[in-house]
Protein backbone atom coordinates (compact mmCIF):
# COMPACT_ATOMS: atom_id res chain seq x y z
CA UNK A 1 0.00 0.00 0.00
CA UNK A 2 2.69 2.38 0.99
CA UNK A 3 4.60 1.99 -2.83
CA UNK A 4 0.55 2.59 -4.11
CA UNK A 5 0.45 5.77 -1.82
CA UNK A 6 3.90 6.70 -3.49
CA UNK A 7 3.44 5.75 -6.49
CA UNK A 8 -0.08 8.03 -6.92
CA UNK A 9 1.52 11.08 -5.28
CA UNK A 10 4.61 10.99 -7.75
CA UNK A 11 1.90 10.67 -10.84
CA UNK A 12 -0.03 14.06 -9.30
CA UNK A 13 3.26 15.98 -8.80
CA UNK A 14 4.36 14.91 -12.44
CA UNK A 15 0.79 16.36 -13.93
CA UNK A 16 1.07 19.49 -11.90
CA UNK A 17 4.53 19.96 -13.15
CA UNK A 18 3.67 19.27 -16.76
CA UNK A 19 0.75 21.67 -16.26
CA UNK A 20 2.52 24.64 -15.03
CA UNK A 21 5.17 24.14 -18.06
CA UNK A 22 2.45 23.97 -20.96
CA UNK A 23 0.99 26.88 -19.73
CA UNK A 24 4.88 28.75 -19.44
CA UNK A 25 5.49 27.56 -23.07
CA UNK A 26 2.19 28.03 -24.69
CA UNK A 27 -0.69 29.72 -22.59
CA UNK A 28 0.18 32.91 -22.25
CA UNK A 29 -1.05 35.38 -24.28
CA UNK A 30 1.37 37.88 -25.93
CA UNK A 31 -0.64 41.14 -24.90
CA UNK A 32 -0.09 39.92 -21.24
CA UNK A 33 3.81 40.61 -22.08
CA UNK A 34 3.22 43.83 -23.61
CA UNK A 35 1.32 45.26 -20.71
CA UNK A 36 4.43 44.37 -18.16
CA UNK A 37 6.24 46.10 -20.39
CA UNK A 38 7.03 50.02 -19.26
CA UNK A 39 6.70 52.88 -21.37
CA UNK A 40 10.42 54.37 -21.95
CA UNK A 41 9.76 57.88 -22.21
CA UNK A 42 12.60 60.53 -23.15
CA UNK A 43 12.79 63.98 -25.21
CA UNK A 44 14.17 65.15 -28.40
CA UNK A 45 14.71 69.45 -28.16
CA UNK A 46 11.25 70.24 -26.90
CA UNK A 47 9.46 67.14 -28.53
CA UNK A 48 9.17 64.16 -25.97
CA UNK A 49 9.53 60.54 -27.23
CA UNK A 50 8.52 57.07 -26.41
CA UNK A 51 8.84 53.79 -27.32
CA UNK A 52 5.36 52.80 -27.72
CA UNK A 53 2.89 54.56 -29.89
CA UNK A 54 -0.85 53.92 -28.78
CA UNK A 55 -2.93 55.67 -25.73
CA UNK A 56 -6.38 56.29 -24.91
CA UNK A 57 -7.86 59.25 -25.66
CA UNK A 58 -7.17 60.93 -22.53
CA UNK A 59 -3.38 60.08 -23.69
CA UNK A 60 -3.00 58.01 -21.28
CA UNK A 61 -0.31 55.01 -21.32
CA UNK A 62 -2.12 51.58 -22.83
CA UNK A 63 -1.12 48.78 -24.97
CA UNK A 64 -4.58 48.33 -26.18
CA UNK A 65 -5.47 52.11 -26.51
CA UNK A 66 -6.91 52.68 -30.26
CA UNK A 67 -4.97 56.27 -30.18
CA UNK A 68 -1.93 56.92 -32.03
CA UNK A 69 0.39 59.46 -30.41
CA UNK A 70 -0.55 60.97 -27.00
CA UNK A 71 -1.81 64.03 -27.80
CA UNK A 72 0.69 66.78 -28.26
CA UNK A 73 0.95 68.19 -32.02
CA UNK A 74 4.18 66.79 -32.20
CA UNK A 75 5.79 63.10 -31.12
CA UNK A 76 8.20 60.62 -31.63
CA UNK A 77 7.81 57.26 -31.68
CA UNK A 78 11.17 55.49 -30.75
CA UNK A 79 10.54 51.58 -30.84
CA UNK A 80 9.24 48.66 -32.61
CA UNK A 81 5.28 47.76 -32.67
CA UNK A 82 2.73 46.52 -34.79
CA UNK A 83 -0.20 47.81 -34.88
CA UNK A 84 -2.69 44.84 -35.03
CA UNK A 85 -5.73 45.09 -37.39
CA UNK A 86 -8.23 47.32 -36.24
CA UNK A 87 -9.50 51.03 -35.96
CA UNK A 88 -7.17 53.40 -34.75
CA UNK A 89 -7.18 57.06 -34.20
CA UNK A 90 -3.68 59.12 -35.47
CA UNK A 91 -3.61 61.79 -33.30
CA UNK A 92 -0.99 64.80 -34.05
CA UNK A 93 2.34 65.08 -36.06
CA UNK A 94 4.10 61.20 -35.44
CA UNK A 95 7.20 60.59 -36.37
CA UNK A 96 8.85 57.40 -36.48
CA UNK A 97 12.47 58.29 -35.61
CA UNK A 98 15.87 57.13 -36.72
CA UNK A 99 15.88 53.36 -35.75
CA UNK A 100 11.77 53.20 -35.12
CA UNK A 101 9.63 50.36 -37.25
CA UNK A 102 5.87 50.55 -37.24
CA UNK A 103 3.84 47.50 -38.53
CA UNK A 104 0.83 48.15 -39.97
CA UNK A 105 -1.58 44.61 -40.05
CA UNK A 106 -3.36 44.09 -43.31
CA UNK A 107 -7.12 45.33 -43.35
CA UNK A 108 -6.42 48.00 -40.15
CA UNK A 109 -8.19 51.63 -40.70
CA UNK A 110 -6.19 54.63 -39.20
CA UNK A 111 -8.34 58.02 -39.31
CA UNK A 112 -6.77 61.53 -39.29
CA UNK A 113 -7.73 63.62 -36.37
CA UNK A 114 -8.60 67.07 -38.20
CA UNK A 115 -8.00 69.18 -34.94
CA UNK A 116 -4.36 68.02 -34.65
CA UNK A 117 -3.91 68.12 -38.73
CA UNK A 118 -2.72 64.25 -37.73
CA UNK A 119 0.14 63.20 -39.91
CA UNK A 120 2.45 60.30 -39.89
CA UNK A 121 5.93 61.01 -40.70
CA UNK A 122 8.63 58.74 -41.33
CA UNK A 123 12.13 59.90 -40.94
CA UNK A 124 15.22 58.45 -42.41
CA UNK A 125 16.36 55.26 -40.64
CA UNK A 126 12.60 54.83 -39.71
CA UNK A 127 11.00 51.92 -41.35
CA UNK A 128 6.86 51.68 -41.76
CA UNK A 129 5.77 48.09 -42.86
CA UNK A 130 2.43 48.67 -44.50
CA UNK A 131 1.53 46.04 -46.34
CA UNK A 132 -2.38 45.43 -46.86
CA UNK A 133 -3.75 42.75 -49.44
CA UNK A 134 -6.17 43.42 -52.21
CA UNK A 135 -8.76 41.82 -50.06
CA UNK A 136 -7.67 43.67 -47.20
CA UNK A 137 -6.03 46.96 -47.89
CA UNK A 138 -4.64 49.33 -45.24
CA UNK A 139 -6.38 53.19 -45.44
CA UNK A 140 -5.54 56.12 -43.29
CA UNK A 141 -8.91 58.29 -43.76
CA UNK A 142 -10.79 61.31 -42.23
CA UNK A 143 -12.16 61.25 -39.18
CA UNK A 144 -15.10 62.71 -40.09
CA UNK A 145 -18.45 61.06 -40.15
CA UNK A 146 -19.60 59.74 -43.41
CA UNK A 147 -21.08 62.35 -45.93
CA UNK A 148 -19.23 65.09 -44.19
CA UNK A 149 -15.59 64.36 -45.37
CA UNK A 150 -13.81 66.80 -47.35
CA UNK A 151 -10.04 67.77 -48.69
CA UNK A 152 -7.88 68.76 -46.01
CA UNK A 153 -9.11 66.86 -43.04
CA UNK A 154 -6.05 65.27 -41.86
CA UNK A 155 -2.06 66.23 -42.75
CA UNK A 156 -1.13 63.12 -44.72
CA UNK A 157 1.20 60.30 -44.83
CA UNK A 158 4.88 61.94 -45.31
CA UNK A 159 7.99 59.53 -45.91
CA UNK A 160 11.69 59.90 -45.86
CA UNK A 161 15.13 58.57 -46.27
CA UNK A 162 18.51 58.60 -47.28
CA UNK A 163 18.46 58.27 -51.11
CA UNK A 164 20.03 61.17 -53.35
CA UNK A 165 18.43 64.31 -54.19
CA UNK A 166 19.71 67.34 -55.24
CA UNK A 167 19.95 69.42 -51.98
CA UNK A 168 22.69 67.33 -50.48
CA UNK A 169 22.44 64.87 -47.26
CA UNK A 170 19.98 65.65 -45.06
CA UNK A 171 19.83 69.23 -46.89
CA UNK A 172 16.28 69.93 -47.13
CA UNK A 173 13.55 70.14 -45.10
CA UNK A 174 10.19 68.14 -46.07
CA UNK A 175 7.31 70.07 -47.66
CA UNK A 176 4.03 70.91 -45.25
CA UNK A 177 5.70 71.85 -42.37
CA UNK A 178 7.14 68.78 -40.29
CA UNK A 179 10.99 68.76 -38.62
CA UNK A 180 12.06 66.09 -40.88
CA UNK A 181 15.30 66.77 -43.11
CA UNK A 182 15.73 63.81 -45.49
CA UNK A 183 18.95 62.74 -48.28
CA UNK A 184 22.11 61.00 -47.94
CA UNK A 185 24.29 59.06 -50.16
CA UNK A 186 22.39 55.37 -49.93
CA UNK A 187 20.25 54.80 -53.45
CA UNK A 188 19.67 51.71 -52.15
CA UNK A 189 17.79 52.97 -48.78
CA UNK A 190 15.29 50.85 -47.12
CA UNK A 191 12.25 53.18 -45.72
CA UNK A 192 9.73 49.78 -45.70
CA UNK A 193 6.72 48.56 -47.53
CA UNK A 194 3.71 50.59 -48.73
CA UNK A 195 1.64 48.38 -50.45
CA UNK A 196 -2.14 48.45 -50.72
CA UNK A 197 -2.28 51.34 -49.32
CA UNK A 198 -5.44 53.96 -49.39
CA UNK A 199 -5.17 58.02 -48.33
CA UNK A 200 -7.73 59.67 -48.09
CA UNK A 201 -8.88 63.67 -47.48
CA UNK A 202 -5.64 64.53 -46.84
CA UNK A 203 -3.77 67.79 -46.83
CA UNK A 204 -4.59 69.87 -44.17
CA UNK A 205 -3.66 73.83 -44.70
CA UNK A 206 -1.58 74.17 -41.42
CA UNK A 207 -0.66 77.41 -42.91
CA UNK A 208 -2.05 79.66 -45.86
CA UNK A 209 -0.58 77.74 -49.26
CA UNK A 210 1.45 75.37 -47.14
CA UNK A 211 -0.48 71.84 -46.92
CA UNK A 212 0.72 68.26 -46.43
CA UNK A 213 0.51 66.35 -49.58
CA UNK A 214 -1.49 63.07 -49.95
CA UNK A 215 1.42 60.91 -49.89
CA UNK A 216 4.93 62.73 -50.08
CA UNK A 217 8.48 60.79 -50.56
CA UNK A 218 11.49 62.63 -49.58
CA UNK A 219 14.86 61.33 -50.53
CA UNK A 220 13.13 58.06 -50.34
CA UNK A 221 15.69 54.91 -52.08
CA UNK A 222 15.21 51.82 -54.12
CA UNK A 223 15.03 49.25 -51.01
CA UNK A 224 11.73 50.84 -50.32
CA UNK A 225 8.76 48.91 -51.98
CA UNK A 226 6.03 50.75 -53.14
CA UNK A 227 2.90 49.39 -54.86
CA UNK A 228 -0.63 49.72 -55.08
CA UNK A 229 -1.90 52.64 -53.61
CA UNK A 230 -4.81 55.28 -54.31
CA UNK A 231 -4.21 58.92 -52.89
CA UNK A 232 -8.14 60.16 -52.72
CA UNK A 233 -9.40 64.24 -52.32
CA UNK A 234 -5.64 65.14 -51.08
CA UNK A 235 -6.29 69.00 -50.70
CA UNK A 236 -2.79 69.91 -52.13
CA UNK A 237 -0.97 67.35 -54.70
CA UNK A 238 -1.66 63.49 -54.51
CA UNK A 239 1.42 61.84 -54.98
CA UNK A 240 4.89 64.31 -54.80
CA UNK A 241 8.69 63.23 -54.81
CA UNK A 242 11.73 65.17 -53.88
CA UNK A 243 14.72 63.54 -55.08
CA UNK A 244 15.38 59.69 -53.86
CA UNK A 245 15.25 56.39 -56.39
CA UNK A 246 12.47 54.64 -55.46
CA UNK A 247 10.64 52.83 -57.86
CA UNK A 248 6.60 52.73 -57.83
CA UNK A 249 3.74 50.68 -59.44
CA UNK A 250 -0.02 50.70 -59.52
CA UNK A 251 -0.53 54.26 -58.07
CA UNK A 252 -4.13 55.57 -58.05
CA UNK A 253 -5.03 59.96 -58.21
CA UNK A 254 -8.19 60.36 -57.25
CA UNK A 255 -10.07 63.75 -57.55
CA UNK A 256 -6.95 65.87 -56.08
CA UNK A 257 -6.88 68.87 -55.40
CA UNK A 258 -3.76 70.61 -57.51
CA UNK A 259 -1.13 68.13 -59.10
CA UNK A 260 -1.40 64.47 -59.53
CA UNK A 261 2.36 63.27 -59.74
CA UNK A 262 4.61 66.15 -58.52
CA UNK A 263 8.05 65.37 -59.17
CA UNK A 264 11.54 67.77 -57.80
CA UNK A 265 14.48 67.76 -56.92
CA UNK A 266 16.41 64.78 -58.13
CA UNK A 267 13.30 62.38 -58.29
CA UNK A 268 14.87 59.39 -60.61
CA UNK A 269 12.80 56.79 -60.03
CA UNK A 270 10.65 54.40 -62.55
CA UNK A 271 6.84 54.33 -61.78
CA UNK A 272 4.94 52.10 -64.22
CA UNK A 273 0.61 51.74 -63.96
CA UNK A 274 -0.53 55.00 -63.29
CA UNK A 275 -4.17 56.27 -63.48
CA UNK A 276 -5.02 59.53 -62.85
CA UNK A 277 -8.67 60.86 -62.57
CA UNK A 278 -9.88 64.40 -61.68
CA UNK A 279 -12.96 65.65 -60.37
CA UNK A 280 -14.02 68.43 -63.16
CA UNK A 281 -15.19 70.81 -60.01
CA UNK A 282 -11.52 70.94 -58.03
CA UNK A 283 -8.68 73.11 -58.71
CA UNK A 284 -6.17 74.84 -57.35
CA UNK A 285 -5.09 78.05 -57.47
CA UNK A 286 -1.96 77.43 -59.06
CA UNK A 287 -3.57 75.55 -61.81
CA UNK A 288 -3.81 71.75 -61.80
CA UNK A 289 -1.52 69.35 -63.95
CA UNK A 290 -1.42 65.68 -64.09
CA UNK A 291 2.51 65.68 -64.01
CA UNK A 292 4.65 68.94 -62.63
CA UNK A 293 7.74 68.78 -62.82
CA UNK A 294 10.85 70.67 -61.62
CA UNK A 295 14.42 69.69 -61.35
CA UNK A 296 14.10 72.35 -58.32
CA UNK A 297 12.22 75.50 -57.49
CA UNK A 298 14.91 77.73 -59.22
CA UNK A 299 15.57 75.76 -62.05
CA UNK A 300 19.06 75.50 -61.51
CA UNK A 301 21.27 72.96 -63.46
CA UNK A 302 22.48 70.85 -59.73
CA UNK A 303 23.13 67.04 -60.54
CA UNK A 304 21.12 65.03 -59.71
CA UNK A 305 18.75 65.97 -62.27
CA UNK A 306 15.02 65.00 -62.17
CA UNK A 307 14.78 62.41 -64.13
CA UNK A 308 12.07 59.82 -63.38
CA UNK A 309 10.63 57.44 -66.27
CA UNK A 310 6.76 56.81 -66.57
CA UNK A 311 5.43 54.30 -68.38
CA UNK A 312 1.72 53.20 -68.57
CA UNK A 313 -0.07 56.53 -66.94
CA UNK A 314 -3.88 57.32 -68.31
CA UNK A 315 -4.90 60.84 -67.21
CA UNK A 316 -8.77 61.27 -66.90
CA UNK A 317 -8.92 65.09 -67.32
CA UNK A 318 -11.97 67.28 -66.21
CA UNK A 319 -12.88 67.93 -70.07
CA UNK A 320 -15.72 65.08 -70.60
CA UNK A 321 -17.01 65.09 -67.57
CA UNK A 322 -20.45 66.80 -66.65
CA UNK A 323 -20.40 70.28 -68.99
CA UNK A 324 -17.47 71.17 -67.94
CA UNK A 325 -16.45 74.80 -67.99
CA UNK A 326 -12.59 76.09 -66.80
CA UNK A 327 -14.23 78.94 -65.33
CA UNK A 328 -14.69 80.26 -61.64
CA UNK A 329 -18.06 80.12 -61.35
CA UNK A 330 -17.93 75.75 -62.52
CA UNK A 331 -14.75 74.98 -60.69
CA UNK A 332 -16.14 75.88 -57.51
CA UNK A 333 -15.18 72.90 -55.19
CA UNK A 334 -19.03 71.42 -55.14
CA UNK A 335 -20.12 69.12 -51.95
CA UNK A 336 -15.84 68.72 -51.38
CA UNK A 337 -15.45 72.64 -51.26
CA UNK A 338 -13.52 72.69 -47.36
CA UNK A 339 -14.16 75.93 -46.28
CA UNK A 340 -10.25 75.94 -45.14
CA UNK A 341 -8.80 78.56 -46.54
CA UNK A 342 -7.50 76.53 -49.87
CA UNK A 343 -8.09 78.59 -53.40
CA UNK A 344 -9.53 77.42 -56.18
CA UNK A 345 -8.31 78.45 -60.11
CA UNK A 346 -8.31 76.84 -63.24
CA UNK A 347 -7.46 73.03 -64.89
CA UNK A 348 -3.84 73.32 -67.00
CA UNK A 349 -1.94 70.55 -68.52
CA UNK A 350 -1.98 66.84 -68.76
CA UNK A 351 2.16 67.62 -68.37
CA UNK A 352 3.96 70.66 -67.01
CA UNK A 353 7.62 69.79 -67.69
CA UNK A 354 9.41 73.00 -66.55
CA UNK A 355 13.03 74.42 -64.56
CA UNK A 356 15.43 72.11 -66.08
CA UNK A 357 13.75 68.77 -65.29
CA UNK A 358 14.69 65.56 -67.59
CA UNK A 359 11.34 63.47 -66.80
CA UNK A 360 10.81 60.98 -69.14
CA UNK A 361 7.45 59.34 -70.19
CA UNK A 362 6.38 56.92 -72.27
CA UNK A 363 3.33 54.53 -73.44
CA UNK A 364 1.30 57.01 -72.02
CA UNK A 365 -2.09 58.30 -72.59
CA UNK A 366 -3.82 61.98 -71.46
CA UNK A 367 -7.54 62.83 -72.30
CA UNK A 368 -9.55 65.94 -71.84
CA UNK A 369 -7.11 68.48 -70.36
CA UNK A 370 -7.47 72.16 -71.57
CA UNK A 371 -3.65 71.74 -72.29
CA UNK A 372 -1.43 68.71 -73.39
CA UNK A 373 1.77 69.83 -72.58
CA UNK A 374 3.74 72.51 -71.37
CA UNK A 375 7.45 72.69 -72.15
CA UNK A 376 7.90 75.53 -69.49
CA UNK A 377 11.01 77.65 -69.94
CA UNK A 378 10.13 80.45 -67.57
CA UNK A 379 12.75 79.35 -65.48
CA UNK A 380 15.74 77.14 -66.37
CA UNK A 381 16.71 75.72 -69.91
CA UNK A 382 13.86 72.73 -69.81
CA UNK A 383 13.57 73.45 -73.88
CA UNK A 384 17.12 73.75 -74.22
CA UNK A 385 17.35 69.97 -72.81
CA UNK A 386 14.24 68.74 -74.71
CA UNK A 387 16.03 69.92 -77.89
CA UNK A 388 19.28 67.79 -76.77
CA UNK A 389 16.98 65.00 -76.41
CA UNK A 390 17.18 64.80 -72.34
CA UNK A 391 13.75 64.80 -72.45
CA UNK A 392 12.12 61.84 -73.45
CA UNK A 393 8.46 61.96 -74.49
CA UNK A 394 7.61 59.30 -76.83
CA UNK A 395 4.26 56.68 -77.63
CA UNK A 396 2.04 59.09 -75.57
CA UNK A 397 -1.14 59.55 -76.89
CA UNK A 398 -3.30 63.24 -76.67
CA UNK A 399 -7.06 63.17 -77.10
CA UNK A 400 -10.09 65.56 -76.63
CA UNK A 401 -7.33 68.80 -75.79
CA UNK A 402 -8.26 72.30 -76.38
CA UNK A 403 -4.43 72.67 -77.66
CA UNK A 404 -1.78 70.43 -78.35
CA UNK A 405 0.75 72.73 -76.56
CA UNK A 406 2.29 75.90 -74.70
CA UNK A 407 5.18 77.25 -73.54
CA UNK A 408 4.09 79.09 -70.41
CA UNK A 409 2.19 78.60 -67.17
CA UNK A 410 -1.02 79.85 -66.60
CA UNK A 411 -1.22 80.53 -70.90
CA UNK A 412 -3.68 78.87 -72.79
CA UNK A 413 -2.71 79.71 -76.55
CA UNK A 414 -0.90 77.83 -78.78
CA UNK A 415 1.42 79.96 -80.57
CA UNK A 416 5.39 80.33 -80.04
CA UNK A 417 5.85 82.24 -76.98
CA UNK A 418 8.99 82.98 -75.26
CA UNK A 419 8.44 82.68 -71.39
CA UNK A 420 11.21 84.58 -70.04
CA UNK A 421 10.75 87.36 -71.95
CA UNK A 422 6.60 87.68 -71.49
CA UNK A 423 6.41 87.85 -75.50
CA UNK A 424 4.93 86.43 -78.48
CA UNK A 425 7.48 85.15 -80.48
CA UNK A 426 5.66 84.36 -83.59
CA UNK A 427 1.51 84.43 -83.15
CA UNK A 428 0.87 82.18 -86.51
CA UNK A 429 3.38 79.51 -85.19
CA UNK A 430 2.45 76.69 -82.99
CA UNK A 431 4.41 76.54 -79.78
CA UNK A 432 7.59 75.07 -79.34
CA UNK A 433 5.94 72.23 -77.21
CA UNK A 434 3.61 71.45 -80.21
CA UNK A 435 6.36 71.21 -82.55
CA UNK A 436 8.15 69.28 -80.08
CA UNK A 437 5.91 66.50 -79.13
CA UNK A 438 4.79 66.24 -82.60
CA UNK A 439 7.72 65.12 -83.83
CA UNK A 440 8.38 62.24 -80.70
CA UNK A 441 8.71 58.96 -81.59
CA UNK A 442 5.19 57.13 -81.49
CA UNK A 443 3.16 60.34 -79.87
CA UNK A 444 -0.32 60.82 -81.81
CA UNK A 445 -2.71 63.30 -81.19
CA UNK A 446 -6.56 62.82 -81.27
CA UNK A 447 -9.17 65.62 -81.73
CA UNK A 448 -11.83 63.88 -79.56
CA UNK A 449 -11.50 60.95 -76.57
CA UNK A 450 -14.25 59.09 -78.96
CA UNK A 451 -11.95 58.10 -80.82
CA UNK A 452 -9.46 56.17 -77.97
CA UNK A 453 -12.72 53.96 -77.90
CA UNK A 454 -12.21 53.41 -74.26
CA UNK A 455 -15.01 51.98 -71.85
CA UNK A 456 -16.16 52.14 -68.11
CA UNK A 457 -16.25 49.33 -66.01
CA UNK A 458 -19.96 49.82 -64.37
CA UNK A 459 -19.32 47.66 -61.30
CA UNK A 460 -16.61 50.50 -59.98
CA UNK A 461 -18.78 51.97 -57.62
CA UNK A 462 -17.90 55.94 -57.64
CA UNK A 463 -16.20 55.41 -61.16
CA UNK A 464 -18.60 53.68 -63.09
CA UNK A 465 -19.13 56.67 -65.57
CA UNK A 466 -15.38 56.90 -66.12
CA UNK A 467 -14.35 55.50 -69.46
CA UNK A 468 -10.60 54.44 -69.12
CA UNK A 469 -10.14 50.92 -70.52
CA UNK A 470 -9.67 50.39 -74.15
CA UNK A 471 -11.92 48.52 -75.80
CA UNK A 472 -11.02 45.59 -78.15
CA UNK A 473 -10.04 47.82 -81.31
CA UNK A 474 -8.89 50.65 -78.99
CA UNK A 475 -5.64 52.30 -80.25
CA UNK A 476 -4.01 51.96 -77.48
CA UNK A 477 -4.16 47.97 -77.58
CA UNK A 478 -0.95 47.26 -79.56
CA UNK A 479 1.31 50.49 -79.37
CA UNK A 480 3.63 49.78 -76.76
CA UNK A 481 6.95 49.86 -77.27
CA UNK A 482 10.07 50.02 -74.64
CA UNK A 483 12.99 50.19 -77.18
CA UNK A 484 14.31 53.03 -75.88
CA UNK A 485 17.39 52.37 -73.24
CA UNK A 486 15.35 54.16 -70.23
CA UNK A 487 13.04 51.21 -70.24
CA UNK A 488 15.85 48.40 -70.51
CA UNK A 489 14.99 47.71 -67.18
CA UNK A 490 12.61 47.56 -64.30
CA UNK A 491 9.48 47.61 -66.53
CA UNK A 492 7.03 45.37 -67.53
CA UNK A 493 7.36 45.18 -71.78
CA UNK A 494 3.71 45.16 -72.32
CA UNK A 495 1.84 45.47 -75.54
CA UNK A 496 -0.52 48.58 -74.55
CA UNK A 497 -0.39 52.60 -74.00
CA UNK A 498 -1.96 53.49 -70.71
CA UNK A 499 -2.70 51.89 -67.50
CA UNK A 500 -4.91 49.08 -68.85
CA UNK A 501 -4.63 46.30 -71.41
CA UNK A 502 -8.79 46.03 -71.25
CA UNK A 503 -9.01 42.50 -69.97
CA UNK A 504 -7.31 42.48 -66.34
CA UNK A 505 -8.82 45.41 -64.21
CA UNK A 506 -5.69 45.79 -61.21
CA UNK A 507 -8.46 48.36 -59.89
CA UNK A 508 -10.69 45.34 -58.78
CA UNK A 509 -10.66 44.84 -54.33
CA UNK A 510 -8.86 47.33 -53.17
CA UNK A 511 -9.63 50.54 -54.67
CA UNK A 512 -12.99 53.36 -53.26
CA UNK A 513 -14.00 55.43 -55.58
CA UNK A 514 -16.77 56.73 -53.34
CA UNK A 515 -14.41 57.27 -50.29
CA UNK A 516 -17.12 59.97 -49.24
CA UNK A 517 -19.69 56.92 -48.53
CA UNK A 518 -17.36 54.14 -46.98
CA UNK A 519 -18.13 52.40 -44.16
CA UNK A 520 -15.27 52.79 -41.30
Amino acid sequence: MKTMKFLTVAWLAAVVSMTFVSCSDNGEDPDDKQDDVPYVWGTDGSIKTCDHLLFTAAGQEDVHGTVIGNGDKEFIFKGKQTLSKGTYTLRGWVYVADGAELTIEAGTVIKGEKESAASLIVEPGGKLYAEGSASAPIVFTSAQSKGNRKPGDWGGLIICGRALNNKGVLGQQIEGGPRTKHGGNDATDNSGILSYVRVEFAGYPFQKDKEINGITFGSVGSGTQVDHLQVSYSNDDSYEWFGGNVNCRYLVAYNGWDDEFDTDNGFSGKVQFVLSVRDPRIADTSQSNGFESDNDADGSLTEPFTSAVFSNVTFIGPKDREGFLNTPDYINGGSYFPQNGSALGKFQAAMQIRRSSQLACFNSVALGYPVGLIIDGEKGNTQLIAKEGKLKLQNIFLAGMDITGSDANKRYIDDLYDATGNQVIDANAPSFSTTFFTAQPGNRVFSTTAELKLAADKNLTGAADVAMFPADDSPLLGAAAFTDVALSTGFDKVTYVGAFDGKTNWLNGWTEFDPQNAEY
